[in-house]
């Protein structure tokens, strides 16, 4: 198992994939968390789904913020984590791993440990830019930036967790998608695209409002125990207990249905 989890960590360092992800994912949520620590300071909040003026305190203002990654920045771990077994198919070398390490099982338990660095790295890295960009960014606002608020820094820590979280997420989802373009296209339009319109839209229809907060990126906020969605009132969160436990319910799924599926076919 050592020597399988060694290899897999080998595959991932060997190419430029996983720090070029990670240097688009800071870039992105450093110009996230400036534009949006700037626009819910100076701009007009705008207007909830009861058509009342939002008003945000200081403290739910510095968690959104410093929690962006987990609201628009998880689809690189999460895409990483998919790379990470799709490469297999892309490149086909899954006939030769399979050779060095018969047990499928084992394969993906390895992949899974090699995410792990890889993981918490992501995790780190996307709430360090956060906050610091935020943190500036409120400053100059002229807004308190929070750091010293307890929950501020239990919510700063749970989005490492939900960042950690996603790319083990993206393991499983790889192994049901194992075509490498289709598995980031799906990624990129679940992510950017076919969620924040779901949330929404189920956020203005008051009946079918608590089914946004079972979805994945919804489950992903709950765990960092706050978003723009939430912020705003567009969306109500799961207790961060509950989300981190939908969210790796979602990964089981995917590494299920991979597992009776993909990983079951004959390789050859």
């Amino acid at each position: 198992m050592i020597a399988s989890i060694r290899a897999e960590l080998r595959k991932a360092t060997t190419t430029r994939l996983w720090w070029i992800l990670l240097i688009l994912m800071i870039g992105t949520i450093a110009f996230f968390a400036g534009t949006f620590a700037l626009a819910l300071t100076f701009g007009d909040t705008g207007t909830g789904p009861d058509g009342q003026a939002l008003t945000i305190a200081p403290k739910d203002m510095a968690i959104t913020v410093y929690t962006l990654g987990v609201s628009l920045g998880y689809a690189f771990p999460l895409a990483f984590g998919a790379i990470l077994m799709t490469g297999e198919f892309r490149h086909r070398t899954l006939a030769t791993t399979l050779l060095a390490q018969p047990s499928r099982g084992r394969l993906v338990l390895g992949k899974l440990a090699a995410a792990l660095p890889f993981a918490g790295l992501y995790g780190a890295a996307s709430a360090a830019t956060a906050v610091a960009v935020g943190a500036a960014a409120l400053g100059l606002a002229g807004e308190p930036t929070m750091l010293d608020d307890a929950d501020v820094l239990r919510s700063i820590g749970l989005s490492i967790v939900a960042m950690a979280a996603w790319m083990l997420v993206g393991v499983g989802f790889g192994s049901v998608i194992t075509n490498q373009v289709a598995a980031i296209v799906t990624v990129l339009g679940w992510t950017q695209l076919v969620e924040p319109i779901l949330r929404l839209a189920l956020g203005f229809w008051e009946p079918a409002a608590p089914i946004a907060r079972f979805l994945p990126g919804a489950a992903g906020e709950a765990l960092a125990g706050g978003s723009f969605y939430s912020t705003t009132g567009l969306s109500d969160l799961l207790p961060a207990w509950a989300g981190l436990l939908v969210l790796l319910g979602y990964g089981a799924v995917a590494a299920g249905i991979g597992w009776l599926t993909t990983l079951r076919r004959d390789v050859t």
